[in-house]
């Protein structure tokens, strides 16, 4: 496993309090058999059960005393503990109602101490609002991400909770890639856009598939996205929702120039060269080629100009 050390969140008490006793490889089997627990597929379960990879982990966050994190899929409280131990608050979002009885029994058997610190939200990530997570709001989202539904997940927090300032998520390797993909790039799309519209993205780091059990087939990536000190642009739903389906348009059929793409959306090809030439993007450009700013950039040319579906007659 490589991983590169972000910067503290919270400044130098970033650390681990050591009150929290890892679970390791016999430990995790043990819950699974108590709980008759049988991992699956459907619900992305594959549960990291190597105690160094999750404290190191962590330590890539940043997280410390003064952060509230936010945890999706907590499962077993692998991961769970080593935050407990380093954060001030952990609210763990978890779908099985299996799983979320029997972690705070977990938390209270191995990090006593820590107990108080963790709320759980017995919920499906996707549905989970931000007023869901009590007070006060997370600063920071770490998580093991479930493989089928990484990417809405991340993308639906981080709209949901603008109170976050990091997020740390450990998700397939090939969708790392996606998400950290720079313009021009073969595996820049749609995630790259969104996700660089909340903050800064980069690939942190890789995890081999021997820490997990099950072992999964595919290596995993940690992809960490650090929220703007100043927002260069309105982050509001609203606007949102227009940029985001500017990138939604243009990657529909990446292989055509942006005039072309864009036609649907804008309501023919010579509206949607006014809203680019309007934001200063040759509209024989491809939709790869450009970066966020510039998906903001042509949906606001087209808020200024009338173009675009919420400007046209139902």
């Amino acid at each position: 496993m490589h991983l590169e050390a972000g910067p503290a969140l919270t400044g130098p008490d970033a650390t681990f309090r050591g009150l929290a006793d890892p679970l390791g490889p016999h430990e995790v089997r043990a819950l699974a058999e108590e709980l008759d627990l049988k991992p699956t597929k459907s619900k992305g379960q594959n549960f990291v059960h190597d105690a160094n990879t999750v404290r190191r982990i962590v330590t890539v966050s940043g997280v410390g005393r003064g952060d509230t994190v936010v945890e999706v899929g907590p499962g077993l409280g692998s991961l769970t503990l080593p935050l407990l131990d380093a954060a001030g608050r952990v609210v763990a979002i978890e779908i099985d109602p299996l799983l979320a009885g029997r972690l705070p029994t977990t938390v209270t058997e191995r990090a006593p101490e820590l107990a108080g610190n963790l709320t759980i939200v017995t919920a499906d990530a996707l549905a989970v609002r931000g007023t869901d997570l009590g007070e006060p709001r997370p600063t920071a989202l770490v998580a093991n991400l479930p493989y089928n539904v990484s990417v809405p997940v991340l993308l639906h927090l981080l709209a949901e909770v603008p109170t976050l300032r990091t997020a740390l998520v450990m998700v397939q390797l090939e969708v790392a890639d996606r998400l950290a993909a720079a313009p021009g790039s073969r595996v820049y799309g749609v995630p790259s856009v969104k996700a660089g519209f909340f903050g800064t993205v980069r690939r942190v780091g890789t995890v081999g598939r021997n820490v997990f059990w099950p072992v999964p087939n595919v290596e995993s990536g940690l992809v960490r996205i650090d929220a703007y000190e100043t927002p260069p642009w309105d982050l509001g739903q609203a606007h949102r929702t227009r940029v985001f389906a500017v990138a939604d348009a243009s990657f529909a059929q990446r292989r055509k120039t942006l005039r072309a793409a864009l036609a649907g959306w804008a309501g023919s090809a010579a509206q949607a060269e006014l809203a680019l030439v309007e934001a200063g993007v040759d509209p024989r450009t491809r939709g790869e080629q450009l970066t966020t700013a510039d998906y903001v950039r042509i949906a606001e040319s087209a808020g200024r100009l009338g173009i675009g579906p919420a400007h046209r007659e139902p």
